[in-house]
């Protein structure tokens, strides 16, 4: 059984549809506006981490050790290059390179639950950043629409 993960860290703080910020979503731009600061994302992002990795350890106990390990890595990994951009570049930067990450995925839901455990784990860090910060569920939608089904 392929694990499901939520990392609820609830930071508050919430995006909402500006002029100001946007993203661009396959010819349609998606507004939105970032309240949380680089360090409340930076935080958020470090307790994901950790909790991946804590997940990483305890792959082994688990009935399919290497599916979970493999989830864990690529969530943990996925917080750990998010935490980077937010640090280098600030809080609009964090939020369209996570839009981008998440529309460059395949599209796997419907699959095997033992199947593509990368991508899974990637997606699945993704929906989670996204709730932390509070994204409007219509833009996260969006961009999950203009995903590709895996090959």
């Amino acid at each position: 059984m392929t694990p499901h993960f939520c990392e609820s860290y609830n930071l508050i703080g919430y995006i909402n549809h500006y002029p100001s910020m946007g993203f661009v979503l396959k010819g349609a731009r998606m507004e939105y506006k970032v309240t949380l600061s680089t360090e409340e994302i930076v935080r958020g992002l470090k307790h994901y981490r950790r909790i991946a990795k804590q997940d990483v350890l305890r792959a082994p106990e688990t009935p399919n050790p290497d599916i979970f390990r493999q989830h864990a890595e690529a969530r943990r990994e996925i917080y750990a290059k998010l935490a980077e951009v937010a640090e280098a570049e600030g809080p609009d930067a964090v939020v369209s390179q996570a839009l981008e990450l998440y529309q460059e995925l395949p599209f796997v839901t419907g699959t095997a639950e033992d199947a593509h455990p990368t991508i899974k784990g990637q997606e699945n860090a993704l929906e989670n950043f996204f709730l932390m910060i509070g994204l409007d569920p219509k833009v996260r939608r969006e961009a999950r629409k203009a995903r590709k089904p895996v090959q």
